[in-house]
């Protein structure tokens, strides 16, 4: 088990250590075309009640669950006219519910409510003010802001709730606030800041909710804190970031700014293992962590543990979070 020294609270005259581990705790899918299969499941978004949305891209669906796996429901197939998609990567969810896809091989966004009903879309394919070339990653952000990778732009362009242009940042290149293939991008609301996977250059970078470059870190290995190719990346509300390392297949989980944590995850095709885990969604408190496990078909979630170590004799006590 791994664990993290998250904080210290007093209780009584003693002094007792919080650590914090992500242990597996269930799964679910096959490779197939059936409800509550995939055919490479890759972004993962989860809303505040628990139901956790799928980009089941090979399939050209979205596809949503209950918080355990049991399937809800699904909408899409191959296509460009509204409702269709053609190898949609990522999907995100705003306050209201309504559900955000990056309809990547159509250069799109496409906007639906949380059942699947189609309400607008933007975008087309191009260098241009709200063009795309491979739209990768999308969150919603402050002020239900719309922020999207544009992974062959290497830029980052947000929106806002209804796709109207709002700005664009980031240029080709391995300099601060460039990129080379940008994939997951995620937000901080508690900072306002935005986290971007960049994938070939080996790093996240974060930022304010206008761009202006705040921080990375990272690079190429299998160290603590390196990576092989980013992919998906999430922010929980109480301050830790998650990253899916694609070839490194495993998760890691950082502070806000970067001091590695934790990690977890082999390659492989048991229970905690992955095989190109591409996207990433945590619940609101943290307390899951929902896995794309794009290779090996399937959704994987893990949860939360946190011991409270206590000095002496005094021992642990355990407490699992839901």
């Amino acid at each position: 088990m791994r664990y993290i020294i998250r904080a210290f609270v007093g209780l009584g005259a003693a002094t007792w250590a919080s650590a914090v581990s992500y242990d597996y705790d269930g799964e679910w899918g096959s490779y197939g075309s059936g409800p509550g299969q995939f055919n490479y499941s890759r972004g993962v978004a989860v809303n505040p009640s628990g139901i956790v949305y799928v980009a089941d891209g090979g399939n050209n669906r979205i596809q949503y669950f209950t918080f355990n796996g049991s399937f809800l429901g699904a909408w899409g197939k191959l296509g460009s006219g509204q409702g269709e998609f053609t190898q949609p990567r990522d999907v995100a969810l705003a306050d209201d519910g309504t559900v955000y896809v990056a309809d990547t091989g159509n250069s799109r966004v496409q906007h639906f409510t949380s059942n699947g009903s189609f309400l607008r879309s933007w975008g087309a394919y191009g260098s241009g003010p709200g063009e795309f070339k491979y739209p990768e990653g999308i969150a919603v952000g402050p002020g239900e802001r719309v922020y999207v990778t544009d992974r062959h732009g290497n830029r980052v362009e947000y929106f806002t709730c209804n796709g109207s242009f709002l700005g664009s940042w980031g240029s080709e290149g391995s300099g601060q606030g460039q990129f080379s293939y940008p994939r997951g991008i995620a937000v901080s609301l508690s900072t306002a800041r935005i986290y971007v996977s960049d994938t070939g250059n080996q790093r996240i970078q974060y930022f304010t909710t206008s761009g202006s470059f705040l921080g990375t870190w990272g690079s190429e290995g299998s160290g603590n804190g390196q990576f092989r190719d980013p992919y998906g990346v999430d922010v929980s509300a109480d301050g830790y970031v998650f990253v899916a390392g694609f070839q490194n297949h495993r998760i890691q989980c950082f502070t806000l700014a970067g001091s590695f944590l934790t990690k977890w995850g082999s390659q492989g095709t048991g229970t905690g293992e992955f095989n190109g885990p591409f996207g990433v969604g945590v619940t609101a408190g943290g307390a899951r962590v929902y896995v794309g496990d794009t290779r090996n078909h399937r959704a994987e979630y893990f949860k939360r543990n946190e011991t409270f170590i206590g000095p002496g004799s005094l021992g642990k006590v355990k407490a699992l979070f839901r």
